[in-house]
């Protein structure tokens, strides 16, 4: 088994206790990847072409002859795609070719569909796995605290502790942004930041809500852990602060296995 120490909210050793069976998985980043790549999947938002887009016209153009609006035989050598018109006079017109994918104008050819499935499945023993290799790979890197720091209401207290711990420079660099590469940067999503370290609690408190206020940090359950937050980009060796009530929790309802 493995052991690590026990860090107090004054940063200070207290003690140390065993890592659950989970962190002894043996380390798989091809099924890290899988589970990742299964998570990215569905957060895509659906979007797509109106499947009518480009061919509402209320009168369409005829091909026969003799035929009021027709285009046969207008002129020489025009070909007969379907066409809308643009203006008429008696009985000349002036079409357009802008239902076709290749003409000026024209609607567009392979169009993306609302309907379509991108969503990567994974077995459920797969994920449980890729996820207990994602701790694995983060086991020479965790930290335990002590339960106190769940009674920590200020950022400013959070941060201190965390500079104790030895996150100083970590999050100093968790604070640059950088402007995304890309169309992102017309959809809401201008900045980039780099993700820093990774605490993991039993409940939510109000330590929880200061530690989301600290850039590049981030909190969640340990009932809610995926692959893609233990090892975002398919990176292991994400510094995680765990709780020692978290520990115990996934100890004893054998989370994950």
């Amino acid at each position: 088994m493995i052991k690590v120490n026990v860090y107090s909210v004054k940063g200070e050793k207290g003690g140390q206790v065993e890592l659950p069976i989970q962190f002894l998985e043996p380390v798989r980043f091809d099924l890290i990847k899988r589970s990742i790549l299964s998570v990215h999947s569905r957060k895509r938002q659906a979007h797509g072409a109106d499947p009518l887009a480009g061919t509402r016209q209320g009168n369409a153009t005829s091909k026969r002859r003799q035929r009021y609006k027709t285009t046969y035989g207008a002129r020489p050598g025009q070909s007969r795609i379907k066409r809308k018109y643009s203006f008429h006079q008696g009985r000349q017109f002036g079409w357009i070719g802008a239902f076709v994918a290749s003409a000026i104008s024209g609607r567009r050819a392979f169009p993306p569909t609302s309907a379509k499935n991108i969503v990567e499945n994974i077995n459920k023993k797969e994920n449980r796995k890729a996820i207990r290799s994602a701790m694995a790979a983060n086991a020479e890197t965790i930290k335990v605290i002590d339960d106190k720091f769940m009674n920590l209401k200020k950022t400013q207290e959070v941060q201190k502790f965390f500079e104790k711990l030895g996150l100083k420079d970590e999050i100093a660099k968790s604070k640059d942004k950088k402007i995304r590469a890309g169309k992102g940067t017309m959809r809401g999503r201008k900045y980039v930041r780099r993700k820093g370290a990774l605490v993991v609690v039993a409940q939510e408190t109000l330590a929880t809500k200061a530690v989301n206020n600290i850039p590049g940090i981030d909190v969640v359950n340990v009932k809610r852990l995926n692959a893609d937050i233990l090892c975002p980009g398919i990176r292991p060796r994400r510094n995680s602060i765990w709780t020692k009530e978290s520990l115990e929790t996934l100890k004893k309802e054998r989370l994950y296995m």
